[in-house]
């Protein structure tokens, strides 16, 4: 499978995990409910990583890719997923999910910033053609 691929079958995952999670989020709290989901993920991924064999490479991995890895787990399994879910239980799962859908915005300026990534005119109108789309859908 190609990247596309895999993008694609990622937009379909992410976009049916909002409604699962606004149903569950009915009678449960944000913070219960990321822990839920997080232990659920964890234990999944646990016996995934020592079926597959994987665990013998987590030596392999460097100091540096631990703390940057860490960092985009905080951020994003964490504290991010936290407000989607705060986010969620207080408002309307087709707007918050296309709000939060337009971290790509953030994402392109800091690659532009911070990695010396190209901001070429593609990038620049898919960048606001994302916010654009916010903004209709916020109406």
């Amino acid at each position: 499978m190609n990247a596309i691929m895999f993008a694609l079958i990622g937009m379909f995952l992410w976009g049916i995990a909002p409604i699962f999670g606004k149903i569950g989020l009915v009678q449960v709290s944000p913070g219960i409910a990321l822990f839920m989901r997080s232990s659920i993920v964890t234990v999944i991924l646990l016996v995934w990583v020592l079926a597959s064999g994987q665990v013998v490479h987590l030596a392999e991995v460097t100091p540096r890719s631990w703390v940057f890895i860490g960092l985009e787990g905080i951020c994003a399994a964490l504290l991010g997923h936290l407000a989607y879910y705060y986010a969620l239980k207080m408002g309307e799962a087709s707007l918050v999910s296309p709000v939060m859908a337009a971290f790509p915005v953030i994402t392109v300026l800091l690659a532009f910033l911070l990695l010396g990534e190209k901001y070429t005119p593609g990038k620049l109108l898919g960048t606001l053609l994302i916010v654009l789309g916010v903004f209709v859908i916020k109406r």
